[in-house]
C-alpha cells in the first residue's frame, strides 16, 4: 500500500548535540526479559500448588522493576516490592500476590498515573473468542497488588503504541491503533492519500489515531481526524502538557565516530520524534518547498518539526518512555540497540537470540535520552540483562504525581436540577430516584436466590433492615447514596466460610467500610476466580477500602468470609 505524502512524510537530518545531565534519576517500570540464552521463554520457579485458589504458583521475572542513572551509569534492573521465593513460599497471601504478576503484561501498551498502573495484553484469538480480545488489569504501582481484572472485546481499539497523563487537563491520551475504521470523506476523497488500494483490505483501514481515554471505563476517544502510517514505538507527555511519540527505524546508513546512525546525506536517521497537538491530534509540521521529481512541478509540503531523526536505530516491538516532572526537555527511552538483532554463530545479523551477548557486548536494549528541543537522542547506558517495558515513570518525579482524581474511579453524573437518591446496585450505569426533600422512601430489597442482605448503608451510615425492609432517614441533602451489599448464603470455595467472627462490611462511597472488626485481622479482596485484588492489616478496629462497584467481590476479615456484590 502507498501512502501520500501529506500523511506519510518522514523527517531527514540536522546536527546537535545533546550534553548529559549529571542528576541522578530513578525510572520504574513494568518489565520484561526480552530474551533468554535458551531462547525465548521467560523464567519461571515453581512454588508448588495453591489448594485455597487450586492454581499452581509461580513466580516470573514480569514485574514491576526500578532501575537507577546517576550521570555516568546504570544500575541493573532490580524488582520492586522484590520477590523472594523463600519469602513467599507457604504464605498463601504472598503467594497469589506474587503469581499475579504472570498476569502484568502490557503487550498491548500500559500507563501509570499517580501510583496506579493499568496494563492492556491482547489475548490470542486462536485460544479464545474472537471479542474477547483484550484482557485489562489495574494495579497498585507501589505494592503490586492486583486491584481489577475485566476483558474487553477487539471494538475497544486498546492496542496502543502509549498511554500518558497530561497534568495540565488531567486527562490521559494515547496513540491507538484503530482496525476497521470508516474513515471522514475529507480523508478519503484526497486523491493523493491513496496511489494504489490493497486488494486485500477487507478489514478497513488501519493505522494510528491519538486519543484520549478513560482508565475508569478504558472508552477510546479518537481526536485525530485521520489515521498515521507511522510505526509509533512510544508516546509520552511532559509536565508542560506537550506530547511526544517515536517511530521505529531502520539500520539502514552508517555509524559515526558517536556511535549515532547517519543516511547517505550525513544526517542523522534512526527512530525519529514526533509532537502532537493535544486538541487538534495533529503532529506539528513546518512548511518546506519540495520538487516532484517526475515533474519538476515545486509545491509546498508539510513535514515533521523535527527533520532529522534521533540517531539510532530501534524495531518496531514494545518500548516506553517517559518524562521527569524536572526536566520537560529530556524523554527517557528504552529502545533497541541495532534494531533490536544480535550476531549469529556466522556473524551475521540475526533476529534470533545472540547467546554471547554477555561477552560481546550485543545487549539489545539501552537507555537513552532524547532531547526535544533538538530531536537527538544520545545513548546512556546499555541495558543490563535484556530489559524492556511497557510503561516507564520518573519515581518521585512523574509529571502525573500531582493529580487529586483516583484514575480508575469512575466519574459520577448528578442530576443537574431536583433532588434524588442515587440506588447503587450490581450492573452497569446508575439509577437515580428523584425525592423530596425532607420526607423518607421505604424500599423492599429482594435478594436473589441463595443469597441475603449483608448490609444496607445510606449516606455513609448503616440502616436497620426488617423483613427485607428498609426506610431512609429524611432526606438533607440534594444528592444521597443507598448502598446495599449482598451476601451469598454458600461463600465460593475459593476462600473458607467461616461466620463466627464478628466483623462487618458496610457499603461506601468509594467501596466497602470494614467495622468491628479486631486490631491485628488482616482484610484480603479476591475477585470471584480467586486474584487477590487488595490486602492489608488492621491497625484498629475499621478500614476504608476502594473497590470498583458493580462486582463481585470475596472479602475475608479475620474469620469471617462473604462474597458481596457491590
Amino acid at each position: 500500500m502507498k501512502i501520500s505524502k501529506k500523511l506519510a512524510t518522514l523527517a531527514v537530518a540536522a546536527l546537535s548535540v545533546l550534553a548529559l545531565n549529571a542528576q541522578s534519576v530513578k525510572i520504574n517500570g513494568i518489565g520484561h526479559n526480552n530474551r533468554y540464552d535458551d531462547g525465548e521463554q521467560m523464567n519461571t520457579t515453581y512454588l508448588g500448588w495453591n489448594s485455597e485458589i487450586g492454581k499452581a504458583i509461580f513466580i516470573v521475572d514480569q514485574g514491576l522493576y526500578t532501575m537507577t542513572w546517576n550521570g555516568s551509569t546504570l544500575t541493573t534492573p532490580e524488582k520492586e516490592p522484590p520477590v523472594e521465593a523463600s519469602e513467599i513460599k507457604g504464605n498463601n497471601e504472598k503467594e497469589i500476590w506474587a503469581n499475579n504478576f504472570n498476569l502484568m503484561q502490557g503487550n498491548s501498551g500500559a500507563c501509570y498515573v499517580a501510583g496506579k498502573l493499568v496494563t492492556v495484553m491482547s489475548r490470542d484469538e486462536q485460544s479464545t473468542t474472537d471479542e474477547e480480545l483484550f484482557a485489562v488489569r489495574k494495579w497498585d504501582a507501589k505494592t503490586g497488588n492486583l486491584l481489577s481484572s475485566e476483558i474487553f472485546p477487539k471494538s475497544a481499539h486498546l492496542e496502543s503504541a502509549g498511554m500518558s497523563y497530561n497534568p495540565k487537563d488531567g486527562k490521559v491520551y494515547g496513540l491507538f491503533y484503530l482496525t476497521g475504521q470508516d474513515l471522514p470523506t475529507e480523508i478519503t476523497s484526497d486523491p493523493d492519500y491513496f496511489e494504489d488500494q490493497d486488494a486485500d483490505m477487507t478489514d478497513g483501514d488501519a493505522g494510528y489515531c491519538l486519543c484520549t481515554i478513560d482508565l475508569a471505563t478504558m472508552k477510546v476517544t479518537p481526536i485525530t481526524p485521520g489515521l498515521y502510517y507511522y510505526n509509533f514505538i512510544t508516546f509520552a507527555i511532559n509536565s508542560e502538557g506537550r506530547a511526544f511519540a517515536l517511530t521505529s527505524g531502520g539500520s539502514s546508513g552508517y555509524v559515526d565516530e558517536e556511535g549515532k546512525v547517519r543516511d547517505i546525506n550525513n544526517n542523522l536517521a534512526g527512530a525519529q520524534l514526533y509532537e502532537f497537538d493535544l486538541t487538534t491530534g495533529l503532529m506539528l509540521t513546518k512548511p518546506v518547498q519540495t520538487t516532484d521529481s517526475s515533474t519538476g512541478e515545486t509545491y509546498t509540503d508539510y513535514v515533521s518539526i523535527y527533520d532529522h531523526g534521533t540517531g539510532y536505530c530501534s524495531q518496531y516491538k514494545r518500548q516506553a518512555a517517559c518524562f521527569a516532572k524536572s526536566n520537560p526537555n529530556k524523554m527517557y527511552w528504552v529502545g533497541y540497540i541495532n534494531s533490536g538483532k544480535g550476531i549469529n554463530e556466522y556473524g551475521s545479523w540475526s533476529s534470533l537470540p545472540d547467546k554471547e551477548w554477555r561477552t560481546n557486548g550485543k545487549y539489545d536494549t539501552a537507555l537513552y535520552e532524547v532531547d526535544i528541543t533538538t530531536g537527538e537522542a544520545t545513548q546512556l547506558a546499555k541495558v543490563d540483562n535484556r530489559w524492556t517495558f511497557s510503561a516507564l515513570w520518573a519515581d518521585g518525579d512523574d509529571p502525573s504525581d500531582d493529580a487529586t482524581e483516583d484514575p480508575f474511579k469512575p466519574g459520577e453524573v448528578e442530576p443537574v436540577e431536583g433532588t434524588y437518591i442515587a440506588l447503587q446496585h450490581a450492573e452497569n450505569g446508575s439509577i437515580w430516584q428523584q425525592v423530596e426533600i425532607g420526607k423518607q422512601y421505604t424500599y423492599y430489597l429482594e435478594p436473589a436466590e441463595g443469597w441475603k442482605l449483608h448490609s444496607v448503608t445510606f449516606n455513609g451510615t448503616e440502616l436497620t433492615v426488617e423483613n427485607n425492609t428498609v426506610t431512609t432517614p429524611a432526606v438533607t441533602t440534594e444528592h444521597s447514596k443507598l448502598i446495599v451489599i449482598f451476601e451469598e448464603l454458600t461463600p465460593s470455595a475459593i476462600v473458607a466460610a467461616n461466620d463466627l467472627s464478628t466483623p462487618k462490611i458496610l457499603g461506601s462511597a468509594n467501596g466497602i467500610h470494614v467495622t468491628n472488626a479486631q486490631k491485628g485481622d488482616v482484610v484480603n479482596v479476591y475477585t470471584t476466580d480467586g486474584r487477590l485484588m487488595h490486602s492489608q492489616t488492621l491497625t484498629g478496629s475499621q478500614a476504608d477500602i476502594s473497590l470498583n462497584t458493580g462486582s463481585l467481590y470475596i472479602i475475608k476479615v479475620g474469620t469471617k468470609t462473604v462474597k458481596v456484590r457491590i
